[in-house]
């Protein structure tokens, strides 16, 4: 499963993902480069992804922040592509998940506008930057969402219980997330590359079933430096296997779905 993050960032505030230090060692509003950085990603980053996707007749999740359909209504999802919530605008250090003052109000306004605008609500959630509350779990499932991809501890999917039923949690490769890989700890592209391709093996090798691989954000994988080569390698080595099918969110949550009732 391929994750393609839209986000809409404020440029009013701090911005917590920095490709470019401040030279002060303090942050300035407005920080032009960082917000900019982001900006390149949704004006032209996006038409990258999308061109590729198109070639290789893959629909990626798409986890996209509810403002997106706002900011950015033709980037946004149309009916036919899958998406998973991920918060109205993407929240920033000191003010993620866990400051959210209205947590569940915020949820339901992200569903809501994602679903007037594709005709379809999400049904799943990624957090921003992963962040949650001890009841965050609780507030998801009662806006109705079913599956979620913040919990990155296992390879198969599993359940969380809560008072509205289960959720279920979708393996997350945080190893394979770009912003982790190339931002954070200034990895080649090869290496991301090599990277996802031999995580892709050994899951395979071991259980040939229904797994997440890599999270991808426009600003970082759509830069001319960052060809289209790298992606391309991944999917043209994964190609090689039998059996292996490019499933959405959903779809992975269906198949887990039918899969538990049969046991």
């Amino acid at each position: 499963m391929t994750i393609v993050n839209l986000e809409v960032w404020d440029i009013a505030k701090p911005m917590a993902r920095q490709v470019l230090p401040p030279p002060t060692g303090v942050s300035l509003l407005p920080d032009v480069p960082n917000w900019s950085w982001h900006e390149y990603g949704m004006r032209v980053g996006f038409w990258r992804f999308h061109a590729l996707y198109q070639s290789l007749k893959i629909k990626p999740t798409v986890a996209i922040n509810g403002a997106v359909c706002v900011d950015y209504p033709r980037v946004a999802p149309g009916r036919a592509r899958m998406r998973a919530g991920s918060s109205w605008p993407q929240l920033r250090a000191g003010n993620r998940s866990n400051n959210e003052k209205d947590q569940p109000g915020m949820i339901r306004r992200c569903l809501d506008t994602i679903g007037q605008f594709t005709g379809k609500r999400p049904v799943g959630w990624l957090g921003p930057g992963l962040t949650e509350t001890y009841d965050t779990p609780e507030h998801l499932t009662a806006a109705g969402i079913k599956y979620i991809g913040d919990w990155v501890y296992d390879d198969e999917p599993t359940e969380i219980a809560t008072a509205n039923g289960p959720l279920v949690t979708l393996p997350y490769n945080v190893e394979c997330n770009d912003i982790p890989m190339m931002i954070i700890q200034h990895h080649e592209a090869a290496y991301w590359t090599q990277k996802c391709i031999d995580t892709f093996e050994r899951l395979y090798q071991e259980a040939p079933t229904a797994r997440r691989l890599c999270d991808r954000h426009p600003p970082v994988h759509q830069r001319p430096a960052v060809p289209h080569q790298v992606l391309e390698e991944v999917y043209a080595r994964i190609a090689k296997f039998k059996g292996v099918l490019h499933w959405n969110g959903e779809q992975i949550l269906e198949w887990y779905s039918r899969a538990r009732t049969a046991a």
